[in-house]
């Protein structure tokens, strides 16, 4: 069992969502020398490949799969975190090996996806407890302070990031008793976090995206449909200074240039510290500050909290 006391463990659905959705937060954690874990689920064989020098990647999962290994690895490199590892790649629990796949995912329109085709070993079709048990040995053995994933919509409804929040609800849970092989001993969890958007701030930063925006992509206008993550602003229990960390987070976006276009950072505007687009070709903002959220059936316990996040946690 290792002393892993002060750190974060963050559960991702596929390499680029550990940027995406938690940048920040990860890059603060590391910066103030605190052990940081990030969790991948897939490989993200069926993504969506953006350039046209990559699209051969895309007819190709065992390639675009090794593909995004190594732009994961460039990912945590610039964001400063050293501890990574892929679920199924994680202590059996009692469990044969497996290899959890991308489920895949169409846009059912600007802020919401849907499931695609899946094969057998599509990571959605994994049964909760059998990944929990994988994510619970490692919660175990990191003893982290904070969890962070997704909100149960999965943040924009892809059905990987869906399972994913359950699979680390379900994990939080089984930590907190004794391996039941007879190895680390539990761990409970101070904070359970999930990965938001301030709505309030992400239609601030669309109408900022207007004026300082390409000819294309475009953004979403300010009153368009949000993402299951957006939530009211004092919904919001945590927040994190990008601008403290934005040139690792800019340097993580681009990393996964597979998945990530049009990213772009300022510094000399109130509403929006930069831009990215996905592949649906919409731009999104980059906010001032990473919003989160802390889940609502999990008591939380009293930490210390890194430089440059905030938090109203009582």
């Amino acid at each position: 069992m290792t002393d892993r006391r002060g750190g974060l463990l963050a559960v991702h659905a596929h390499p680029d969502d550990e940027t995406l959705s938690t940048g920040a937060l990860l890059a603060a954690w590391a910066d103030a020398g605190r052990p940081v874990t990030v969790v991948t689920c897939t490989r993200g064989e069926r993504g969506e490949v953006i350039p046209p020098d990559l699209a051969h990647l895309a007819s190709d999962p065992a390639a675009l799969a090794a593909h995004r290994e190594s732009e994961l690895a460039a990912a945590l490199t610039a964001l400063g975190v050293t501890d990574h590892v892929f679920l199924d790649a994680a202590d059996d629990a009692g469990h044969p090996a497996a290899r959890y796949e991308d489920s895949g995912m169409v846009w059912l329109g600007p802020a919401q996806a849907g499931p695609g085709s899946t094969s057998v070993h599509a990571f959605a079709r994994v049964p909760v407890e059998e990944a929990a048990a994988r994510l619970a040995a490692v919660i175990r053995d990191r003893r982290p302070d904070v969890v962070v994933g997704y909100e149960p919509g999965g943040g924009y409804g892809h059905p990987d990031h869906v399972h994913a929040h359950r699979v680390m609800r379900a994990a939080v849970t089984a930590a907190a008793a004794p391996d039941p092989s007879g190895g680390a001993a539990g761990h409970r969890v101070p904070v359970l976090l999930w990965a938001a958007l301030d709505v309030s701030a992400l239609r601030a930063g669309r109408t900022d995206l207007d004026d300082v925006a390409p000819a294309a992509p475009r953004p979403e206008a300010p009153d368009a449909p949000v993402p299951s993550a957006a939530v009211p602003p004092e919904h919001v229990r945590v927040r994190v200074d990008v601008s403290a960390v934005l040139g690792r987070v800019q340097r993580a976006m681009a990393a996964h240039a597979s998945q990530v276009q049009a990213v772009r950072t300022w510094r000399d505007r109130s509403a929006t510290l930069g831009c990215f687009a996905l592949s649906n070709g919409v731009l999104q903002p980059i906010l001032p500050s990473e919003a989160y959220v802390v889940d609502p059936e999990w008591i939380q316990e009293r930490i210390a909290w890194p430089a440059h996040v905030s938090t109203g946690i009582a």
